[in-house]
C-alpha cells in the first residue's frame, strides 16, 4: 500500500476518533479502511496507532487553539488533587493528560493499586466524589481479563483502573508504541508541572482548580443513577425516578420558567433515592448541599412535608412553620409539580436539556 494512502487512512480514522465515532485504534483504523479503499484491507497495511494519534492531535490543535493547553494545565492540577485524595493507593497518572496529547472531552485516567475496590471507592466518596464501578471483561489472545475501572466527575471525567497492590512495579505497555507507558507518581508529576508552569505556584493552581467543580457536572453524576430507581406503580406509575424527575422539571420550567432555585429543587428533589431509598431526603441534601443555595435546600428540604399538607396529613405546628416562610408559596407549588410529574409515557425533556437551561439560566 502506498504511503498516500496510508496517510488517508490514517487521518480517516483520526477523524472518527476525534469526533468520538470510535474509541479504539483498532476499530476505527478498520472503519477507515474500509471507507476509503472500499475493499479488503490486510492488518499489515494499515496506519499504525501512533501515526493515528498525531493525525488527532493535529485536529485538536487546529480546532482547539489555546484552549487545549489551558484544558491541559488544568486537568493535570484535577488529576494531582484526587491523586492525592487516593495517595494511600500509589496512584500514577497515565493517558493523555500524562503524555499531553489531550483533545476535547479526553478524560483523566489513572491506575490506583489495592487489593479492595471497595476502599478506593470510599476514599472519594469522603471527598464527595459520587463514583460507579465497572468490570469489563477483555478476551486477547485466548485469554479473558476482567478489568475494574471507577469512574467519576470533577472538574473532568475520571477513569481509575484498580490493581492487586502486589502490582505497583509492574512495567505495563502501551498500545499505541509497544514500549512501557509513561506515567507519574504525585511526587513525579509535581515536578512537571513546576518545570512546565513555573510562572504559578502549585498551591495557588490547585485552589484555582477546587474553584472550578463544574457543579452540573455532579448534578449530572446524581440524577443518571435515578434511571434504575424503579418506583412502585401504586404512586409513581411513570415508572423511573429520572422520568419522574425530568417530568417534574418540566411542570416547574412551565410555572417559573426563570427561577433557577426553584427548578434546580424540582430537578434534584429525589436525588438521594440513588443513594439511600430509606432517606432519600436526607442523602440527597448531603450531596448536593455545597452546590445549591439555602433557598433550594429548604424546598427540597420540605417537599415531602408540603405533599402531606395537600393529603391534610400534616399537624398544625408544622404547618404554620412551613406557612411562616416567605417561600411557602413555591414549596406548595413545588409539590403540585411532583404530584403532576406521575404520567406514563408523556413526552418530557432529556437530562441534559434540563442541565442546560439551568445552566444558561445561571448566566444571565
Amino acid at each position: 500500500m502506498n504511503s498516500k494512502l496510508r496517510r488517508h487512512i490514517a487521518s480517516e480514522a483520526a477523524r472518527l476518533m476525534y469526533i468520538r465515532e470510535e474509541s479504539e485504534y483498532f476499530r476505527a483504523k478498520m472503519k477507515a479502511a474500509r471507507r476509503v479503499v472500499k475493499g479488503d484491507v490486510k492488518p499489515r497495511d494499515l496506519p499504525s496507532n501512533s501515526e493515528i494519534r498525531d493525525q488527532v492531535q493535529a485536529l485538536a490543535r487546529m480546532h482547539e487553539g489555546d484552549r487545549r493547553n489551558e484544558n491541559l494545565r488544568e486537568m493535570r492540577v484535577t488529576a494531582l488533587r484526587v491523586m492525592h485524595i487516593l495517595r494511600s493507593f500509589r496512584p500514577r497518572l497515565i493517558g493523555s493528560t500524562m503524555t499531553g496529547h489531550i483533545r476535547k472531552g479526553s478524560d483523566i485516567d489513572i491506575h490506583v493499586f489495592a487489593d479492595s475496590v471497595e476502599a478506593v471507592a470510599a476514599a472519594l466518596e469522603s471527598e464527595g466524589l459520587r463514583c460507579d464501578v465497572e468490570r469489563k471483561r477483555v478476551r486477547k489472545e485466548g485469554q479473558e481479563q476482567v478489568f475494574v475501572h471507577i469512574h467519576f466527575i470533577d472538574r473532568f471525567p475520571f477513569e481509575l483502573t484498580v490493581y492487586p497492590s502486589n502490582m505497583a512495579h509492574y512495567v505495563f505497555k502501551s498500545s499505541i508504541t509497544g514500549k512501557a507507558i509513561e506515567r507519574a507518581s504525585i511526587a513525579e508529576l509535581e515536578q512537571i508541572l513546576d518545570r512546565e508552569y513555573p510562572q504559578l505556584s502549585l498551591d495557588e493552581m490547585i485552589i484555582e482548580a477546587e474553584g472550578k467543580v463544574d457543579r452540573f457536572a455532579i448534578f449530572e453524576m446524581l440524577l443518571l443513577p435515578l434511571e434504575r430507581v424503579k418506583e412502585g406503580p401504586k404512586y409513581h406509575p411513570e415508572g423511573d425516578a429520572l422520568y419522574h424527575s425530568l417530568q417534574v422539571f418540566d411542570h416547574a420550567r412551565e410555572e417559573l420558567p426563570y427561577d433557577e432555585e426553584f427548578l434546580l429543587a424540582a430537578l434534584l428533589h429525589d436525588v438521594g433515592k440513588g443513594i439511600d431509598r430509606k432517606e432519600h431526603v436526607a442523602a440527597g441534601l448531603d450531596a448536593i448541599r455545597e452546590f445549591v443555595t439555602p433557598r433550594t435546600i429548604w424546598l427540597i428540604e420540605n417537599h415531602m412535608a408540603a405533599a402531606q399538607l395537600i393529603d391534610g396529613e400534616l399537624g398544625a405546628r408544622a404547618r404554620r412553620r412551613l406557612q411562616e416562610s416567605e417561600d411557602f408559596d413555591e414549596l406548595m407549588l413545588l409539590a403540585q409539580c411532583d404530584r403532576a410529574g406521575r404520567e406514563r409515557g408523556v413526552e418530557a425533556s432529556d437530562l441534559e436539556e434540563a442541565l442546560d437551561y439551568i445552566r444558561e439560566l445561571e448566566g444571565q
